[in-house]
């Protein structure tokens, strides 16, 4: 039962990273907590870890089928992805080091926030109207400095950094069709060192219990979310669904208030 579950919430973190620039992180995170629970408190930073490796592979699948006019939205960017990587190996060690009830909470209240600031402040769901509904070069690049703050805290919470730089770039003005694209790329700069320091980590000890794991990361877990997403994620690109730009903006704050939810419950 438990590679059926994970297999369908495979599916959705690969309609997630096509739609929403997620990358699986804000799904995969409560289901693998979920999934590993016999590993007690330490349950949640394997959870972080296994969801950067999801992270890692949706993300660099989604970003290979992007078209190219749509990633050179990212020049003028160049110093804000070894920013991220930066920022994401620090953020990544310090979940080896924080106590699991802090990370969870941390993530709750910070998912929580964010959807608050996205309901109650202006710019993010409705944008001034383009032509074409496409971004143009009045759009703005994300500012470099941006870079290890929004990787620290991604890693630290597994959450690939699509929460910030989505909100991020629909405010420097691009659509939502263009920043859940371009999050993608970014999310592997934050989510790729965050994997090289969960494979390098040592084990939890409560994995006496028989959870196989490699470093921190649980590739049962990792293996059957994959098998889900990745033909998920082909469709699509394949044939993107065309969503009004308000309703897709309203779905990911949608999306984001109910896993901060499902989070919170994991904890009960």
């Amino acid at each position: 039962m438990d590679v059926v579950m994970l297999m369908a919430i495979g599916l959705l973190t690969g309609a997630t990273t096509v739609l929403f620039g997620f990358g699986g992180g804000f799904v995969a995170v409560p289901v693998v907590v979920w999934a590993d629970a016999s590993l007690g408190p330490d349950a949640l930073p394997v959870a972080t870890a296994t969801s950067a490796l999801v992270m890692v592979v949706n993300a660099a699948f989604a970003t290979a089928s992007t078209p190219r006019s749509v990633l050179l939205s990212l020049r003028g960017t160049g110093a804000l992805l070894p920013l991220l990587a930066a920022g994401a190996c620090a953020g990544a060690y310090a979940t080896r080091l924080a106590p699991p009830a802090l990370t969870r909470w941390a993530f709750v209240a910070y998912t929580a926030l964010t959807a608050l600031d996205l309901l109650l402040r202006p710019g993010f769901l409705r944008t001034a109207p383009r032509p074409g509904g496409e971004a143009t070069r009045a759009a703005r690049p994300l500012p470099a400095t941006a870079g290890a703050p929004i990787g620290a805290v991604a890693a630290f919470l597994g959450v690939g950094g699509s929460v910030m730089t989505v909100p991020a770039l629909r405010r420097a003005g691009h659509p939502m069709r263009v920043a859940t694209a371009l999050a993608n790329p970014l999310t592997l700069a934050v989510a790729l060192p965050a994997v090289a320091v969960s494979l390098a980590a040592a084990p939890p000890a409560s994995t006496v219990t028989g959870t196989a794991l490699v470093g921190l990361v649980d590739p049962y877990a990792a293996g059957a979310l994959l098998l889900g997403a990745l033909p998920v994620i082909t469709v699509l690109r394949r044939r993107p669904p065309r969503i009004p730009d308000r309703v897709h903006a309203c779905a990911y704050l949608a999306l984001l208030t109910a896993v901060a939810l499902a989070m919170a419950l994991t904890a009960f």
